[in-house]
């Protein structure tokens, strides 16, 4: 089963680093099971290489504002994903390259993490990257049970 992740974020916009941190430790600790891609702020970008590559299974991650704690990690079922509901960092909103992917991919995932801060030059908060690692883990452990929001 070929398997996805694709990040999407901004390294200068705090805690919407979280997808590219994600990328990073993807790349520099491959998973046997996962391939990655950093989609940066233009995620729609990498849809030529993932059709392509014809995976079974896609994982879109990003900084979500859901109305939790810093650091809340969900799923995020198709009905609830709405323009508003995600960070406008990106060209194209996410729910263009969620439909994109679903006429291609069997299964289709947007996972959020609740950020603190999106504000050009600020760092990632701790508690943003600890979900970070924790999304590497159950990923490692062959993990997929998020919480849904």
């Amino acid at each position: 089963m070929k398997k996805l992740v694709i990040t999407v974020g901004n390294e200068l916009m705090g805690d919407d680093a979280a997808g590219p941190l994600l990328a990073h430790l993807l790349e520099e600790n491959p998973l046997s099971d996962w391939e990655v891609i950093d989609g940066g702020t233009t995620p729609e970008n990498s849809l030529p290489y993932v059709r392509q590559m014809q995976p079974d299974l896609v994982m879109v991650v990003d900084t979500a504002e859901m109305g939790l704690e810093p650091g809340s990690i969900r799923l995020i079922p198709p009905e609830e994903i709405a323009d508003q509901l995600l960070l406008s960092t990106h060209t194209l909103p996410l729910t263009y390259l969620i439909r994109a992917l679903k006429e291609f991919v069997p299964e289709v995932y947007l996972l959020g993490i609740q950020p603190r801060d999106v504000i050009f030059g600020l760092p990632l908060y701790v508690i943003v990257k600890h979900a970070v690692i924790s999304v590497y883990k159950k990923l490692q452990e062959g993990r997929l049970d998020f919480e849904t929001l």
